[in-house]
């Protein structure tokens, strides 16, 4: 209201400034009266005009805000209680039965954020054959994003329709030398290494091209951010699992033996500095330049293979061109001292497993945010304790009793013995999706205190506790049937 009053008043005053002064001096003679009213009425207008958008577009009256009587004692609401914590690690849990898939009976999977948004992305489903006859594959894939969740989206979107059309591509070699097995890795391993030169070059020719600086923005974004990958394909034709790892993300098989006990086969290796091979490999290529890879890191990266991680891939004087230009993270320190880029690439490590006819087995695919916290045998022994305790689909109302009560706890408790990853006296089994019992038993179990104070952490400072975790499990041979 005082505004509009405000408004009205400055346009008075205008109008006073520039309409004719009606004083009376010797030998002068007042202006003529139309001109006056012209005047009057055009200001008039105006003013009218001004005061009816106010009126339109201003509320009448300021909101009040009434002040609580325990002001003085309000705190956050946030209190994850027993259902809570189930609800949180369920919200993005999902589970298919696969009729359709000869030797895999079902597939569950998870994911809980800690970024804001998720850093993390999956996919799953069926990859029609792209040789004649056949049945469907199965596809699943994750993308552990960093510095952004733009590369694991555009991987999300990209990355099996990519290694597909590669598949397409396979031709026999003249000689005959190289088995179908190799030829196969070769071309996932090329769709790999295209999708990630497409996500650098779209971002250089986007620097040179005349369009709106929007769009060079969208596309240098997968190229600052960076993500790994995982993925796996099944052919059931064959019983065959091929799976192909960039980065730190892992796949584990859990195979039962004929005397019914559970195994850990390690399906792919974490790609970091911390990783003796990858070492080795980057020496290599760098000749030189020993010395990459310290204190587990390459060039200040935990990974040693990634899509994105331009900075990585580009030389100093281009990555310090493109971060003042289109505001993404700046080159590497010049204490890296870089002389041969690129450093980083998404070329993968295929492994293919051929799955024994009949033989109960089952395939972790997880995110480091879950295997930072529990090893390839306490992965595969958690499931295998799913699957005896006849959990699928009645888990709610199994599992162990929780213990009368623990300690009062809080964060400190880990300086002091606490653990902080898993322990098998918390392990408990109250969910029906695998994915989400492996979840659960990663942050804390049965420790209710533990695992819901983690989950009441909110962003930056849930990183401190938990990453983004993103869980895939798949059943093959009547694995179920056998566990129970």
């Amino acid at each position: 209201m005082f505004r509009t009053q405000r408004v009205r008043l400055r346009l008075v005053r205008a109008f006073q400034a520039q309409a004719p002064h009606h004083r009376f001096t010797q030998g002068s003679q007042p202006a003529p009266a139309s001109s006056n009213v012209a005047g009057y009425v055009a200001a008039a207008s105006a003013i009218a005009a001004i005061g009816a958008w106010w009126s339109i577009d201003t509320p009448d009256q300021v909101p009040r805000l009434e002040s609580r009587p325990d002001q003085q004692h309000v705190v956050a609401e946030l209190d994850p209680s027993k259902a809570e914590v189930t609800r949180i690690l369920s919200q993005e849990a999902y589970s298919f039965v696969a009729r359709n898939i000869p030797g895999i009976e079902r597939y569950d999977g998870a994911r809980l954020a800690s970024n804001s948004p998720c850093e993390d992305r999956f996919t799953h489903g069926l990859v029609s054959p792209w040789h004649n006859g056949g049945s469907p594959w199965l596809a699943l894939a994750l993308f552990d994003g960093h510095a952004g969740w733009q590369t694991a989206e555009f991987l999300e979107k990209n990355l099996i329709p990519s290694v597909r059309h590669s598949l397409s591509r396979i031709e026999p070699p003249p000689d005959g030398q190289v088995t179908p097995e190799r030829r196969l890795q070769g071309a996932i391993m090329k769709a790999f290494v295209h999708l990630d030169d497409s996500i650098i070059k779209a971002a250089e020719d986007a620097s040179e091209s005349d369009q709106p600086l929007q769009e060079k923005v969208r596309r240098f974004a997968p190229a600052f951010a960076g993500s790994c990958a995982l993925l796996s394909l099944y052919d059931p034709t064959t019983s065959r699992l091929h799976v192909a790892c960039t980065g730190d993300s892992r796949a584990v098989l859990g195979r039962q033996s004929p005397q019914g006990k559970w195994e850990a086969v390690p399906l792919s290796t974490d790609q970091t500095g911390s990783n003796a091979a990858e070492v080795a490999r980057l020496n290599a290529e760098h000749p030189g330049e020993e010395g990459l890879a310290q204190h587990g890191r390459v060039l200040g990266l935990v990974v040693s293979r990634a899509f994105g991680d331009g900075r990585w891939k580009w030389p100093s004087e281009a990555a310090r061109s493109f971060s003042r230009r289109f505001c993404g993270p700046g080159a590497l320190p010049p204490k890296y001292n870089i002389q041969t880029p690129p450093y980083m690439t998404a070329e993968p490590v295929v492994t293919t497993t051929t799955l024994e006819p009949g033989r109960p087995c089952f395939l972790i695919l997880a995110t480091d945010g879950m295997w930072d916290r529990l090893s390839n045998e306490q992965a595969v022994d958690l499931v295998a304790a799913w699957l005896d305790s006849g959990s699928p689909p009645g888990a709610a109302s199994a599992g162990e009793p929780e213990p009368a009560s623990y300690a009062p706890f809080d964060f400190g408790a880990f300086r002091e013995g606490v653990s902080p990853g898993f322990v098998k006296e918390r392990m408990t089994i109250q969910d029906d999706n695998a994915a989400v019992h492996l979840m659960r038993n990663s942050l804390g179990g049965n420790h209710s205190e533990l695992i819901a104070g983690r989950l009441a952490l909110t962003p930056p400072y849930s990183r401190n506790r938990r990453d983004d975790i993103t869980i895939q499990v798949v059943f093959f041979n009547n694995a179920i049937s056998s566990g129970k």
